[in-house]
Order: C-alpha cells, then sequence, then structure tokens
C-alpha cells in the first residue's frame, strides 16, 4: 500500500490472508509490516498488486485557487510526475487512489468515482480510482444518509492526515473484491 501511514487498507489485506506491506514517510499508525520511507525504493520488488495513494495537496480540485503557485514553485509538477511513476510503476494490478483532480486532464479520467456511502459510511467523499487490471469496486452497503463531514471538518494541525484516512468500508471491498 503506497503512501498509507494509516494502515486501513494494508490490515483489510492482512485480514483476508495476504502478505502486505503499507509504505509511507510517516510512521504506521497500527501496528503491523510497514516500511518508513519512499515508496520508489520499493517499486522494483515484485509485488503483485500496489494499491496507492499518492499526495493530493498540489492536484486536488478543491486546492484550485491556489494552483498557479503550485506551478510556480513546480510541486504540481513533482506531485503529477510522482502520480505517474506509481501508474507505470509495472506492478501487474494497480488502484491509484486520490480526490477529484487534476489527473484527470493530464492523464486521463479516472475509471471509477466511489462515496464512501457505497460501502457503509454515511458520509460524501469523492473518492476517484485509476485502475489496471482491477475491476470496478461494487458497493457493498449503500447508506441513505450522507452528510459533508470531511468537506466541513474546522481548520487543525491534523485536519490533512484526518481528511486523507481510507474509510473502513472502502479498504474492505478492495480486499474482498481484488484478492
Amino acid at each position: 500500500m503506497a503512501c498509507e501511514y494509516s494502515g486501513i487498507v494494508r490490515d483489510a489485506f492482512i485480514a483476508k490472508g495476504h502478505e502486505a506491506i503499507s509504505c509511507d514517510l510517516l510512521e504506521t499508525d497500527r501496528p503491523g509490516p510497514h516500511y518508513q520511507g519512499d515508496v520508489r525504493e520499493l517499486l522494483n520488488y515484485p509485488f503483485d498488486l500496489m494499491i496507492a495513494h499518492p499526495p493530493c495537496t498540489d492536484l486536488s480540485v478543491s486546492g484550485a485557487r491556489y494552483f498557479e503557485r503550485k506551478k510556480m514553485n513546480g510541486s504540481q509538477y513533482a506531485s503529477a510526475s510522482f502520480f505517474m511513476q506509481l501508474i507505470k510503476s509495472g506492478i501487474p494490478k494497480i488502484a491509484v487512489e486520490n480526490p477529484v483532480c487534476i489527473m484527470s486532464s493530464l492523464y486521463r479520467k479516472p475509471d471509477q468515482i466511489v462515496q464512501p456511502w457505497y460501502f457503509g459510511h454515511g458520509e460524501t467523499k469523492a473518492t476517484c480510482l485509476w485502475l489496471t487490471k482491477l475491476p470496478n469496486l461494487r458497493p457493498t452497503k449503500v447508506v441513505e444518509g450522507r452528510e459533508a463531514r470531511i468537506h466541513k471538518m474546522p481548520p487543525s494541525k491534523d485536519r490533512w492526515k484526518l481528511r486523507s484516512i481510507t474509510y473502513q468500508g472502502l479498504a474492505d471491498a478492495m480486499a474482498d473484491q481484488w484478492s
């Protein structure tokens, strides 16, 4: 699991009997197999599946008002390049996850856009999936009441981290349907 510090997706795959490791520059939030470092150092390992969650700060359309500044300082170019390195890693099966972002025009439209409420969480958070040799996810538990909790989060030092966590229902669907 590339760029995953939470361990949520990693642990969903381990629970299904898979060997899995998370990788991030940050320490993992949960004990378990985790490489703290740059995921590019692991891309030549013969993995059969990679689920990547590259940083979206410089790519997401929610920060569009800062795009010009991000282009001027090069951060948007670096983030898009990193996204593409993950896509082109050569790992047989790949899912790259990001919110609605500029990669839809720089690279291609995502194969699927999912919401937490497809998987048992009564919240909205559009999540794009760019897939290589993986099927689209099927909803597992559609929830009727929906709230934009992530969008409404107040400013805090951990807001970025809280906004980036993968919902357990989505992680479970990935492990169930991509195993």
